[in-house]
């Protein structure tokens, strides 16, 4: 199971790592220079620290749900997912507007980006991480 769930994690981090890009780096560009006052300036920032907290997250994502969630399924795995993403997606946008002085806009476009982000990681987890095999002749209890 270490391997599905390795597997699962790398998915689930490039997953992210694409959806990132392509929201944070392309769809909210003008909404972060808009705000520029409150984030670092790009020079400052750490990508790698970044790249490692969506590696670590992922992975945390992925192990509850190959320990915590049974049986295990692609359905299983969305509703985990769906679950997750509603809570994270209101701590970090809802949240984030409570205070931050950000746009609406932009607390609910962090909203639904979570939201999708672990949806998605659900599904992938529920997708590629199975029940582990019960040896010949085991007793389960």
């Amino acid at each position: 199971m270490f391997k599905q769930n390795l597997v699962a994690t790398v998915v689930v981090f490039i997953l992210w790592s694409v959806i990132d890009f392509l929201v944070h780096g392309l769809m909210l560009q003008s909404v972060y220079q808009d705000t520029a006052a409150l984030w670092r300036p790009e020079n400052q920032m750490y990508p790698l620290l970044m790249s490692a907290v969506t590696l670590f997250f992922g992975f945390c994502v992925v192990i509850i749900y190959s320990a915590l969630i049974a049986p295990k399924s692609l359905q299983a795995g969305f509703k985990y997912g769906l679950l997750l993403g509603l809570g994270i997606g209101v701590l970090t946008g809802v949240g984030s507007y409570a205070y931050m002085p950000i746009p609406l806009y932009l607390a609910g476009a962090w909203f639904a980006i979570y939201f999708v982000k672990l949806a998605l990681a659900g599904v992938v987890a529920g997708y590629m991480v199975k029940e582990p095999a019960t040896p010949v002749g085991a007793t389960s209890y």
